[in-house]
């Protein structure tokens, strides 16, 4: 029986919190990111009718909603961001942050998911790891027109949450058991051997030009 979550070592009394987060596996990485992105495409339709004529619009707002799934919108980012697996769980903490911070409230929807999902990831990728890609290559990536567009976001996000980036290890797992307790409700457990999705080496700087020329049209 292959467990949702794994991780791969244990906290002793006097880790760094900060250093174990980063030793985080998830697995199967397949399975996450199709649980992960129907999670917060669930959100994002539960709260479509209560944006309806409320008028109030923000920098993460797009006129429509983008043609791109939200699965395929995270996988492209999965698949060129190379940002540490405990990144995904630490953006989800920050999205719901960022909701619960808002007075009025914020609802995430459709219109506004993809824009914060890929700028909770990069904050959360700023904040875990030692290495990571520059706020140009997220827009890239992420389908935003332009570097200073991308620091307008990453500003608005922090404000959201108050710049609350701390995340303590009961948090993290109260966040995972979460997601762990979701994802065996939506589906049964894998029986195949597991795969390990872990962090990928950083290629940022030299494979920014091969990640453009290779994207397929994408604006959100």
């Amino acid at each position: 029986m292959t467990k949702p979550f794994c991780l791969q070592s244990s906290l002793e009394s006097n880790s760094n919190p900060m250093a174990f987060l980063g030793n985080f596996r998830v697995d199967p990485k397949d399975k996450f990111i199709r649980f992960f992105s129907s999670q917060l495409q669930r959100v994002a339709e539960s709260n479509y009718w209560t944006t309806i004529g409320t008028g109030r619009i923000s920098a993460f707002d797009v006129i429509t909603s983008p043609t791109m799934s939200i699965q395929n919108y995270l996988e492209r980012i999965v698949r060129n961001a190379s940002c540490s697996p405990a990144c995904f769980v630490v953006a989800y903490i920050y999205l719901d942050r960022f909701s619960k911070h808002q007075r009025p409230p914020f609802p995430i929807n459709s219109f506004n998911l993809h824009r914060l999902l890929l700028t909770s990831i990069l904050v959360a990728a700023k904040f875990m790891d030692g290495i990571h890609c520059s706020n140009g290559y997220y827009a890239r990536i992420g389908g935003i027109n332009s570097t200073k567009f991308m620091n307008v976001l990453e500003q608005h996000f922090l404000f959201g949450i108050n710049f609350r980036l701390n995340i303590t290890i009961n948090d993290f797992y109260s966040y995972v058991g979460l997601l762990h307790r979701e994802m065996l409700i939506e589906s049964p457990p894998l029986t195949h051997a597991p795969m390990v999705l872990q962090a990928r080496k950083h290629k940022c700087s030299c494979s920014e030009d091969k990640s453009a020329q290779k994207k397929q049209k994408l604006t959100v």
